[in-house]
Formats: structure tokens, C-alpha cells, sequence
């Protein structure tokens, strides 16, 4: 199993200055991690350094609280696909959600997917800390619904990350076709391979070359390109 190739090497940090977005590129490169997660006005400098590498650029959309427009979020997609991001992680309009307008979260979603289309992979974060397991089920359905990649449990910037039961039910919901994104609070790699266990196929952590020692030093075969 290639859990590297799993791990969105992630630095969102409000203070992360150029010099560690750098290095994160560049740390990504060496232990062929799947993308870099980083904020749009990254996004370009990234691109640049990790051309011709394989390492795919990832950002974010209406983060961290989901609550911008749908036309706003709209554009930020495409700004940030401009800039050269190949995968966008959106946040719902959790508001929406719990006022039960599924209208407008379907809409929402869409309206990213509909920007990213046939040029960048689309990442829909349900934030899970905040929803009823009934919320989870039905936002999943609607992000299926609108045509996005992925669902993915959190921000990390909320009251509570990924864990394991979150996982399973999104994973149930979407079915084994869309992709599911553990992320949040994932230090190591047993807490990885915990999460890829119960059905997630990517992981978003800032500890990813943690994760990826540790499996080194107990089998091979986890970090085999």
C-alpha cells in the first residue's frame, strides 16, 4: 500500500510564510506525497515549484467556515485553477445545512464543481465535529449528487477532526466510487492507517512525514512508490 501517495501534505496556517510553503513543496517532492494543501495565495508559487514533479497542488475554498456565496466560491475556483491548483477542497455552507435549505447547499456545491470542471479534482469538506449523523448522510448524498471527486470530514480548524465512525458512515454513503479525505487531528500512522482502514483514500495532515517515517521503521511495503 502507497500510504504516501495518499497524504495531502498540508500547511494552512494563517502566519505560514513563503520560505515553509517552500519547503513544504519540496518535502512533499521527496516523499511523493499526492499534493500540497495549502491557501490559495499560494497557489501560484507552488505550482511553479512543483511543476514537472507529479505532486499535484491542492487549496481551499470558502475556508474555513463554508459561509461565502456560491458565486464567490465560484471564482475562487477558478482564480485558484488559473494559478495552476489541479485539486480544490471546498467547505459547505454548513448554515445551510443545519437550516435544512438543501437547495442551497446542493447549489453551493455545484457551483465549485461546476467551476473545476475538466480542470481540477473537487473536494467537498462537510465538517463533520458540527453535524447529526443524519446531516453527514444527507450532505454526502447532495456532494455525489452535484458531481464532486471527494468528501472529506474537516477543516482542522474546528471543534474536532476526523475519526474513525465519520469515516465509515461517509464512506456507506458515497458508496466505493467517490473518494472519501480523512483529515484533521491525524498525527501518525497509526492514526492513518486507522482512517484509510475504515475507508478513507486520502489523508490530509500536517504530519505527514511523521506518518510515513513511522511506517518505514515497521514495513516497506506502506511507503513502496
Amino acid at each position: 500500500m502507497n500510504v504516501a501517495g495518499m497524504i495531502d501534505h498540508t500547511l494552512l496556517k494563517a502566519d505560514a510564510s513563503k520560505k515553509q510553503i517552500e519547503q513544504l513543496c519540496d518535502e512533499a517532492v521527496q516523499h511523493h506525497f499526492a499534493s500540497v494543501c495549502i491557501n490559495p495565495a499560494w497557489v501560484k508559487l507552488a505550482s511553479q515549484r512543483l511543476l514537472g514533479t507529479g505532486v499535484k497542488v491542492c487549496t481551499v475554498i470558502g475556508f474555513p467556515l463554508g459561509a461565502a456565496t456560491p458565486e464567490t466560491k465560484a471564482f475562487e475556483t477558478a482564480n485558484a485553477i488559473e494559478n495552476g491548483a489541479e485539486e480544490v477542497d471546498m467547505v459547505i455552507n454548513i448554515g445551510a445545512l443545519k437550516s435544512h435549505d438543501l437547495e442551497t447547499v446542493e447549489q453551493d456545491i455545484r457551483a465549485v464543481v461546476d467551476a473545476a470542471r475538466g480542470n481540477a479534482l473537487t473536494k467537498v469538506i462537510i465538517e463533520t465535529c458540527l453535524l447529526t449523523k443524519e446531516e453527514m448522510e444527507l450532505v454526502c448524498k447532495l456532494a455525489v449528487k452535484a458531481g464532486a471527486d471527494f468528501v472529506k470530514t474537516s477543516t482542522g480548524f474546528s471543534s474536532g477532526g476526523a475519526n474513525v465512525a465519520d469515516v465509515k458512515l461517509m464512506r456507506q454513503t458515497v458508496g466505493p466510487e467517490i473518494g472519501v479525505k480523512a483529515s484533521g487531528g491525524i498525527r501518525n500512522a497509526n492514526d492513518a492507517l486507522t482512517m484509510i482502514e475504515a475507508g478513507a483514500s486520502r489523508i490530509g495532515a500536517s504530519a505527514g512525514i511523521q506518518i510515513v517515517e513511522e511506517l518505514k521503521q515497521h514495513d516497506h511495503r506502506f511507503t513502496e512508490k
